[in-house]
């Protein structure tokens, strides 16, 4: 099973791109080479191949936190399924996956949703799109400083309150209002559950 994952970046032109795409590129070459693994277009979509499905949630948040912290947001669809076709470029792919991420990204503004994954199974969609749906609730207004330690906490799990301080410049209190502010229990237990279910389904 691969995921693939389409997304837009929300209002991009309210910050020049020379503030965050150094950064994001940066962050999508952690999963493979351009323009075969992941490839950006139109100047402020891109799509993303993730080898590892179960995976795929946690790298929504990790999207969601980067700009988040640049005060924009993002439009995310994931899609569960095949890669039938192998193009040059990852956007000339085709396949379940590919298909699934394109249908439900084309619904995203119009349901006025910012995340929703789409495995062609209809129990486990209807699910977890609702648990997302409510998790956005506090996603969605997430502020510069809490994206930051969510950003920080997801690539650095093993790390302590302590540590992750360090790194942001903070002492242990400030971490642990920050996420707490973040609602970050909730989000690593979502993706634990969501984690379960991929695998469940993969069989």
């Amino acid at each position: 099973m691969n995921a693939i994952l389409t997304a837009d970046i929300i209002n991009s032109r309210k910050l020049s791109s020379k503030k965050w795409m150094a950064d994001l590129k940066a962050f999508l070459n952690t999963f493979g080479k351009s323009p075969n693994d992941w490839e950006i277009y139109r100047g402020d979509e891109f799509q993303l191949e993730i080898r590892n499905p179960e995976d795929a949630l946690l790298v929504a948040y990790q999207l969601k936190a980067f700009f988040k912290c640049i005060n924009l947001d993002i439009r995310i669809s994931i899609g569960f399924g095949e890669r039938t076709y192998k193009a040059r470029k990852i956007t000339e792919s085709n396949g379940s996956a590919f298909i699934r991420s394109g249908e439900t990204f084309d619904t995203l503004k119009k349901k006025k949703l910012n995340l929703a994954i789409n495995s062609g199974d209809a129990f486990f969609d209807e699910e977890l799109n609702l648990m997302l749906k409510l998790s956005l609730s506090f996603m969605d207004n997430w502020l510069q400083q809490s994206a930051e330690f969510v950003l920080v906490a997801t690539q650095n799990p093993t790390l302590s309150q302590e540590e992750i301080g360090t790194l942001l410049g903070i002492n242990q209190a400030a971490v642990s209002r920050r996420q707490k502010r973040a609602n970050y229990e909730l989000i690593k237990e979502l993706d634990l559950y969501f984690r379960k279910k991929i695998k469940i389904l993969e069989l």
